[in-house]
């Protein structure tokens, strides 16, 4: 999909639709801005009880609240939309993540792009090499947060494994630890982790919003799992031929 305006068959220009699921999060709340910024627009998803977190877009997006894993609500979210930003989040135990993918791919219309945010312990082909200390992370904490009923990270492998086989247009960003601060621009990154552009392991999070926001538009990552890093890190400096670079 392009940001540039489209005509709608009767000689009136209109917006590229997107929905964001998952919109009052951070993450969700960048993606916004962003999207917002190149005229699109955007109708977010998000809990009842966090609408009000999206106070600072009152009159620019339309807002439909409700669990992201609600197949309803997604179908109305994403009903003529061009493209579908998802935050998978492994909240709790009754598969939310999963839920929430396949609503989407089940409800977008045919054609739409659709980019999903997880994280770098999701793999698409197997050939991800990962530091002990990842490993470590995913092994211990991950049972230990789904025994306290907080995440669920094999939810989230779930989900991802639902949109890698499915037949719509899809993008999954991988991100790395997320920090606050400005914008160092368009990440850059990797089809796998391991890959030493991707070592410092250290993304703002402006600039994760900015690349699934970016991706609405760029036909070279459809099918692509893109492990991603900032683009001012030490390892994506030290390494400027490894990797992918984005340049818009």
């Amino acid at each position: 999909m392009e940001s540039a305006q489209v005509g709608n068959g009767a000689g009136q220009p209109t917006k590229p639709k997107i929905c964001i699921v998952g919109a009052s999060g951070k993450l969700g709340r960048y993606m916004v801005r962003h999207a917002l910024d190149r005229d699109y627009e955007v109708v977010g998803v998000c809990r009842e009880g966090s609408v009000g977190k999206l106070d600072a877009f009152k009159g620019r997006i339309t807002i439909i609240p409700g669990a992201t894993d609600d197949r309803d609500v997604i179908g109305r979210a994403v009903a003529g939309c061009d493209g579908v930003l998802t935050v998978l989040v492994p909240r709790g135990v009754n598969h939310y993540s999963a839920g929430t993918a396949q609503a989407v791919l089940d409800h977008a219309r045919p054609g739409a792009r659709l980019v999903f945010s997880c994280g770098w312990h999701i793999t698409q082909d197997g050939r991800d090499v990962y530091s002990w200390k990842l490993k470590a992370l995913v092994k211990v904490a991950g049972p230990l947060a789904k025994l306290a009923r907080f995440a669920d990270l094999d939810d989230q492998v779930d989900a991802c494994r639902r949109v890698f086989a499915s037949d719509t247009r899809w993008t999954v960003v991988r991100g790395s630890d997320l920090e606050e601060g400005d914008s160092q621009g368009l990440p850059v990154w990797s089809r796998h982790v391991g890959d030493p552009i991707l070592e410092s392991n250290r993304t703002r999070r402006v600039d994760f919003a900015l690349f699934m926001v970016d991706a609405l538009s760029d036909d070279e990552l459809v099918h692509e799992a893109p492990a991603i890093v900032g683009r001012q890190t030490p390892s994506a400096l030290a390494h400027p031929g490894a990797g992918r670079r984005g340049q818009r």
